[in-house]
């Protein structure tokens, strides 16, 4: 493997269980994360990015999930690893930065305790060590008063001082990997450029690949330098972050785009992508799976069993069907919309 890459998924393909079958949220990934990157994955909500970074990370109940295809954590296939292997990796060689701070939060331990638990498993530190260690952790992302904060609970603490205590556990032990799940979701502008910047010199300083899941193009034209777009549990591109923003190239990701609001076209209307993801139980498993959502485009455009086509260096594209893709007049959109 190489040297400089960290991260390397083949095919993998979660699965849940919802009555008597299994239905894939995750549908045959692949992508690879290097040391000192950061790789943006966007999509809407029910794309696929959380159940990919929980299945990275083997957070799924065993029971009711199942993951096929290869996890490469530098030459380890932990998509298989032991339970008592993946407890070791958590929390020391690999991170994550969970979406809902105070949900990922214990409420009835102190900041002080919770941090210092990763420390406990990880490490042979001392109490007073752990407890120096946590201090300057706290100081590490931001907090005034680490002193005051190791003794507060959750609830004592605004939304931003909770992503930064999350933040803080996640990095305990210097991660070579971090995965950050929506880390600004719900955080005020200011907040969220401390917790960006903060990542940015995390990466720098520990040199760790970063994963980036976020539905905020702004933020991942900021601060990723590759991106993958997700839809239905598939890697439709995947692209340098130059790349995709000047030239995207699939019908979901140009309405991506189209649909963000921008300061220098604030009076013009946006694009509004028609329909929804569709739920595990609907969603086509053969052709173009955002073929219904635009359905002015022909039929005949679309792969049957679509695939990923290089179509520059490091530029990846699913289906063909970005060939023919246009934006409709208003005409055409009213009338995929039924109305007459």
């Amino acid at each position: 493997m190489d040297k400089k890459r960290l991260l390397r998924l083949e095919n993998v393909k979660t699965s849940f269980l919802i009555g008597d079958d299994y239905y894939a949220a995750v549908d045959g990934v692949s992508l690879d994360v290097g040391k000192n990157e950061i790789l943006g994955i966007v999509g809407e909500s029910g794309s696929g990015k959380s159940a990919l970074a929980f299945s990275i990370m083997g957070l799924h109940p065993k029971k009711k999930s199942k993951i096929e295809g290869h996890i490469y954590y530098k030459d380890e296939d932990i998509a298989t690893a032991s339970d008592r292997r993946m407890n070791k990796l958590r929390g020391g060689d690999l991170g994550m930065i969970f979406q809902d701070p105070l949900s990922a939060l214990n409420p009835l331990m102190t900041m002080g305790d919770q941090i210092g638990e990763a420390l406990l498993l990880h490490t042979k530190l001392g109490k007073e060590e752990r407890k120096e260690k946590v201090i300057q952790l706290l100081n590490q992302v931001g907090i005034p008063r680490p002193e005051l904060v190791y003794n507060q609970y959750p609830h004592e603490l605004s939304g931003g001082m909770r992503q930064r205590v999350v933040i803080a556990i996640a990095i305990a032990n210097d991660p070579t990997f971090l995965i950050a799940d929506e880390p600004t979701t719900a955080l005020d502008v200011t907040i969220q450029s401390q917790i960006l910047d903060l990542i940015r010199r995390l990466k720098d300083d520990l040199d760790s690949g970063i994963i980036l899941i976020t539905h905020d193009l702004g933020v991942v034209a900021e601060m990723a330098d590759r991106v993958a777009v997700m839809y239905a549990g598939q890697i439709v591109e995947i692209a340098p972050v130059r790349e995709l923003f000047k030239n995207p190239k699939h019908p979901y990701t140009r309405s991506l785009l189209q649909s963000n609001p921008t300061v220098n076209e604030a009076k013009t209307k946006l694009h509004v992508i028609q329909g929804v993801v569709p739920s595990l139980v609907n969603l086509p498993r053969t052709g173009c799976r955002f073929a219904s959502r635009i359905p002015w485009t022909p039929e005949s455009a679309h792969e049957e069993n679509p695939e990923l086509h290089e179509i520059s260096p490091g530029h990846l594209v699913r289906c063909t069907c970005y060939k023919e893709f246009y934006f409709p007049t208003k005409a055409e959109g009213a009338a995929a919309d039924g109305i007459s």
